[in-house]
């Protein structure tokens, strides 16, 4: 079963003047992106009584890697981007322990997802 960051997320219209450059190589009126995401601090408190398994992070490691043999879905690699408040497997460097939350279920619960 996959389940997306997006589905619960308003899907907007952007013609802003600073994308002007990027609608013109497009060829486009305007360009369609989700609203961002906002997570109360209670989600963040609810996030201290998930039981955490640890991976030490290597040359090679992707997190869309991570959330398969974790979670069985690849899609799920922003939950582990979330919870380790690195947003990028740029953000990881070698050595660094990445925390993977569970249960599933009560990890998506607690981020309203």
């Amino acid at each position: 079963m996959t389940i997306s960051r997006y589905d619960t997320r308003k899907l907007l219209t952007n013609a802003s003047e600073l994308y002007s450059e990027l609608i013109q190589v497009r060829n486009v009126r305007f360009i369609n992106q989700f609203d961002t995401a906002e997570f109360s601090k209670d989600s963040f408190e609810k996030s201290k009584n998930f039981i955490y398994s640890y991976h030490v992070w290597a040359k090679g490691d992707r997190l869309y890697k991570l959330a398969h043999e974790h979670y069985g879905d690849s899609q799920l690699w922003w939950v582990l981007a979330l919870v380790n408040q690195k947003p990028t497997e740029g953000h990881f460097q070698n050595g660094d322990l990445v925390m993977i939350p569970q249960p599933l279920n009560k990890v998506l619960e607690a981020f309203n997802i």
